[in-house]
């Protein structure tokens, strides 16, 4: 074999394993990417949600949910969403009870204000409110948020079903 062949094959070798080695790395750290997890300053966990859970709140948040975390996320909040099968780390689950009831207000507020890839950042895109009004919509995926307004609604159904009692 003459010389430039031989060398021509071992830098062809040479590329191979190098491209070899870096899609290794890449798995690898793609891997370890997946499940780290968010860091959130503590200051940011204590945070009480200062938007209060009304059914027109809770409206309007669903109309922003739907245009701006429904594709990824799923109508229903299950990580199912059309573009879900394109993003990793998959979109969280967030009818995932555990998961979601391990989290702080302020920890969710946080994420969908920081974002992380693949998730984009909502801090200029919508306003605190907005984006508190999600922190309900998110919650009410795992929990069910009971409403002033149903509550009232409930309360006066309980009374007027209530059997009168005679003293």
């Amino acid at each position: 074999m003459p010389t430039d062949a031989q060398l021509s094959l071992k830098t062809r070798k040479i590329l191979l394993a190098s491209l070899l080695a870096l899609v290794c790395i890449v798995l690898v750290y793609a891997a370890f990417q997946r499940d780290r997890p968010w860091v959130v300053p503590e200051e940011i966990k204590k945070l009480k949600n200062p938007v209060p859970p009304t059914e027109s709140t809770l409206k309007a948040d669903r109309g922003i949910y739907v245009e701006e975390c429904a594709q990824c996320h799923g109508e229903g909040g299950k990580g199912d969403g059309p573009k879900a099968r394109l993003h990793f780390p998959a979109p969280a689950d967030l009818t995932d009870a555990h998961r979601m009831n391990s989290v702080t207000d302020g920890e969710i507020f946080y994420q969908i204000s920081e974002g992380r890839k693949p998730m984009p950042s909502f801090k200029t895109r919508l306003t605190e409110d907005q984006r508190w009004g999600l922190v309900l919509l998110v919650r009410s995926f795992s929990t069910p948020l009971k409403t002033p307004t149903s509550e009232k609604k409930a309360d006066a159904v309980g009374k007027a079903e209530a059997p009168a009692t005679n003293p």
